[in-house]
């Protein structure tokens, strides 16, 4: 045998002694940790598509919901949205409650709606932007079916320069007041969404529409 053979016999067995003390000391443990991972990997996919799965049919439930409220079926868009409320998963049971009150409204039940809006805005465990929409919704509901004090207790607050809402807040406010005979308070409202370039365009031609009614109307003199 040369010497080169004798030598890699060597190392072999050497390595192999090193490889067995190894799992000697580790063995158990490390194949322990090795099916751990394995099961805990197997949990986590199985886990993330049952959560996925969960969202896919809640999306599906909130997308037929919204075609029964499309097609004047208001009761049956209402039970749908019910049952995805307290059955749904992710985002779809507050997106369900959202869309309940706008049905209630719809359907002519303003009182209803605006309990259910009222609900949403003052649910802390709700984001603080989806809460404001609610009140600007329950706002919106109340200028026709309210006074101009249960318009601004909703929407007031969402007047504020650092408020993303607070154009259609103006709106609400401006359309309560003149609703209220409250001409001067009204103008000032619609002028300020006019005279503000952030606002949309959209928003910007109401107001000055209505800005120009008011002014015709001889009513803000």
């Amino acid at each position: 045998m040369s010497d080169d053979s004798f030598i890699r016999e060597v190392n072999q067995e050497y390595r192999q002694a090193q490889a067995r003390a190894l799992w000697d000391r580790y063995g158990p443990a490390g194949l322990v940790i090795a099916v751990a991972i394995v099961l805990g990997t197997a949990a986590w996919v199985g886990y993330d598509y049952w959560q996925t799965s969960k969202a896919n049919t809640s999306g599906d439930a909130f997308s037929q919901a919204l075609a029964l409220a499309n097609d004047g079926k208001q009761d049956e868009a209402l039970a749908a949205l019910d049952k995805l409320e307290a059955d749904g998963s992710g985002a779809y049971p507050l997106l369900a409650r959202m869309r309940a009150a706008t049905v209630l409204a719809d359907k002519g039940d303003f009182a209803g709606a605006v309990t259910e809006f009222d609900a949403v805005a003052a649910d802390t465990s709700i984001p603080q932007a989806l809460r404001d929409m609610a009140r600007l919704r329950a706002g919106y509901v109340l200028v026709d079916n309210g006074s101009y004090q249960d318009v601004s207790s909703r929407v007031e607050a969402l007047t504020a320069e650092t408020n993303p809402l607070r154009h259609s807040a103006r709106e609400a406010l401006g359309l309560s007041a003149w609703k209220e005979g409250k001409a001067k308070d009204a103008l000032a409202l619609f002028d300020q969404i006019n005279g503000d370039e952030t606002a949309p365009r959209n928003a910007r031609d109401r107001a000055s529409l209505m800005a120009e009614l008011i002014r015709g109307s001889g009513a803000a003199s």
